[in-house]
């Protein structure tokens, strides 16, 4: 019997060609959903306290600089609650009236018509909020206050803001580092409003306080000069830190209730 040659035999090919490239398109899909989910998750779920440079349009566009160093507004003026209690409030339309309607102050800007009808409606100005601490942080803003630490300390030079913004970062780390070195911050309490606050000029204008320092960095044997800039805070707010038995606490516990 003569020997039959057998020919090779192929598996027929029951996948198109294109299907080749599914598994790129998986992966650029999953990639692209992954990219998804962190841009919307940094956006969403980064806490507020860290927008820096977050600055909204407000429905009345407030400049700081012109009320606060032109016209000499005190912070109280308008943030009235803020030695008082927990959290500092934005001015009622009744406050903004005292000047612009019962003053008779730009009465006729066209950018003052968010209060009149504040005024007209009995509805509240609807501010917008820039400074926001997470939910789960308790912060006290008149405990602060009341201690020597002033407004420019975690949001920045605010009397020279055309339009305010988030200055700083409150993060967690800026605040342990006031709590660790309170010194760097404390101010006498007259001067907790004074945003061009510097010690080494307060020291140079008031002799009777300028006294006390020299005296206390003699008795510490600190080694500081209160004509230096650096010099004149440090002992300055070490002073202060020991007069008022300043002890910030460092716990999770402190600001996480």
């Amino acid at each position: 019997m003569g020997s039959v040659s057998k020919q090779p035999t192929f598996m027929a090919n029951y996948f198109p060609r294109w299907t080749n490239l599914i598994p790129l398109k998986i992966a650029i899909c999953i990639g692209a959903v992954g990219i998804g989910v962190v841009t919307a998750f940094t956006y969403y779920a980064t806490p507020k306290a860290q927008r820096v440079g977050y600055m909204p349009d407000q429905p009345i566009p407030f400049d700081h600089a012109l009320h606060v160093t032109q016209l000499g507004l005190d912070c109280r003026h308008c943030h009235s609650f803020v030695e008082k209690s927990g959290h500092a409030n934005v001015p009622t339309a009744n406050t903004c009236a005292n000047c612009h309607v019962k003053g008779q102050i730009q009465t006729d800007s066209p950018r003052l018509a968010p209060l009149y009808d504040a005024l007209e409606t009995g509805e509240p100005i609807k501010w917008v909020r820039i400074h926001k601490a997470p939910d789960y942080v308790y912060f006290n803003h008149s405990a602060h206050l009341g201690r020597g630490i002033s407004c420019v300390e975690c949001h920045g030079q605010v009397d020279e803001m055309t339009v305010v913004y988030h200055a700083k970062s409150l993060s967690m780390g800026s605040c342990l580092e006031c709590h660790r070195n309170p010194e760097d911050s404390l101010r006498p309490l007259e001067q907790v409003f004074n945003l061009k606050y510097q010690a080494v000029d307060y020291l140079k204008q008031n002799q009777s306080a300028a006294d006390q320092v020299s005296a206390y960095i003699k008795d510490k044997d600190l080694g500081l000069e209160i004509a230096k800039k650096d010099d004149a805070q440090q002992a300055m707010g070490l002073m202060l830190k020991d007069h008022w038995k300043v002890q910030p606490k460092e716990s999770c516990f402190t600001c996480h209730r």
